[in-house]
């Protein structure tokens, strides 16, 4: 992404203006308390969206103030939409926390002087720009891979730095020897050809797990899709607009819009459930954009999950056995957003000799959700916490997700059980295994 193509948000300090249309479809039924996880983690009617959606309510209609309180519940959010797919009124709550989150970062920013530079950093000098993240996780890397970080746990040296810095420095996770980019390359499929497809590449997977990307690839390929990967491509804006810079978002999805605007290609394929969520919402992002709202759609409707595509396509049986027991965790984007829980399980039990065991509370939230594993540190901590108990209980070796983030997250949970020897994956590795021995070319 280009300097000269992010616009800046001015600090506009009118009041917060909600769709009333989507924030009185709200009847304070409760049947959304159930499925939140910050409610049921601690039972604060304050921490539900029903909740929420009163305290927006109240400012909307000058009954108050926005107040630190108030911004504070608002932040402690998910927005893993569970709350969505309870609601039978069909409340759009992803959209309104959106609105609420866009406001209070404009005009009520309450992070302290460091974090609010790291917020800067991270989201408007960094994640919109994909080289600029490249090198600095290449830095992350020689600090990772050549003694670095050993000699600064072992000095303990972190532990003089105020905050919780210690803590996410031991969740960083490890970085890929190699990146993944696109190129404008384009890779044939191995088998007769069925369709022809671009992939979204990213911000993180490539850079985290690059070798992930590289499967995703080889299983289209072996199912018949030649694979085209646009050169400009950016991040699809996820990150930015849950931590509410909505104007950079817009810039990079039009960017997106425009950069697999091929009219010749069948599908958009996107292997991160929080990507594809995103992008599939570009018409709300773009809503009040007269020239991309209607490019807007016809992208979005290109759009497809990995899980999504092989299912409808669909995809060819693997033949290799992996033996393995393995449980799924819903990605919150995925099955909440995208309302995509079955095909996930298909593409499992097609694996010869894995066996899946379903955990309890499959699609409650692993507390990843974006950046909130360093916004709300604290709360993400208790939420892995009592996911790792569902996840023991089912004696799985393997962990399969459908997200980036939900990988990071569950190995960190992982790794601070040490008595627990168990590895996190994405499905489509475990697919892409079974295929191994099936590959032509």
């Amino acid at each position: 992404m280009k300097d000269s193509q992010i616009q800046s948000i001015p600090n506009d300090s009118s009041s917060l203006k909600f769709s009333e249309d989507d924030l009185y479809k709200c009847v304070h039924c409760g049947l959304c308390l159930n499925s939140c996880p910050t409610y049921l983690e601690v039972g604060l009617e304050t921490e539900s969206p029903r909740g929420r959606i009163a305290m927006m309510k109240a400012v909307h209609e000058g009954r108050s103030p926005i107040t630190n309180n108030i911004i504070s519940h608002w932040k402690l959010c998910l927005q893993c939409r569970a709350c969505e797919v309870a609601c039978p009124s069909g409340v759009p709550y992803g959209k309104l926390m959106q609105t609420a989150r866009n406001h209070i970062e404009i005009n009520y920013p309450t992070h302290n002087i460091i974090s609010r530079f790291l917020h800067w950093v991270s989201f408007e000098k960094l994640l919109p720009y994909q080289g600029r993240l490249e090198f600095f996780l290449k830095l992350l890397r020689i600090y990772q891979r050549y003694g670095a970080q050993w000699l600064i746990r072992k000095s303990k040296v972190l532990n003089l730095i105020p905050g919780n810095f210690r803590e996410l420095e031991a969740g960083l996770p490890l970085i890929s020897k190699t990146f993944f980019k696109p190129r404008g390359q384009r890779i044939s499929a191995t088998t007769p050809k069925r369709a022809t497809v671009s992939l979204l590449s990213g911000c993180i997977m490539p850079l985290v797990h690059e070798p992930s990307m590289e499967a995703i690839i080889r299983i289209l390929n072996y199912n018949g899709c030649d694979v085209i990967l646009p050169d400009t491509q950016v991040c699809c804006g996820a990150l930015n607009s849950h931590a509410g810079y909505i104007g950079i978002a817009q810039e990079l999805a039009r960017q997106n819009i425009d950069s697999f605007h091929a009219t010749e290609i069948d599908a958009v394929i996107v292997g991160s459930a929080g990507c594809s969520a995103s992008m599939k919402e570009y018409p709300d992002l773009l809503a009040e954009d007269s020239e991309y709202y209607q490019k807007a759609i016809s992208f979005s409707n290109k759009v497809k999950d990995i899980h999504e595509f092989l299912v409808g396509l669909p995809f060819y049986p693997p033949q290799t056995k992996v033996i393995e027991r393995v449980t799924y965790q819903d990605s919150c984007h995925l099955t909440h957003a995208q309302r995509i829980n079955i095909a996930p399980r298909t593409i499992l039990k097609s694996i010869p000799g894995l066996e899946l065991i379903e955990m309890p509370n499959s699609d409650k939230c692993c507390g990843a959700a974006g950046s909130y594993t360093i916004t709300q540190r604290k709360f993400a901590n208790r939420l892995i916490e009592s996911k790792m108990n569902d996840i023991c209980s089912t004696n799985a070796n393997i962990i399969a997700t459908a997200n980036p983030g939900c990988v990071i997250q569950l190995q960190n949970g992982a790794n601070n059980n040490r008595d627990l020897n168990l590895d996190i994956c994405f499905v489509i590795d475990l697919l892409d295994k079974a295929y191994c021995q099936n590959y032509i070319g």
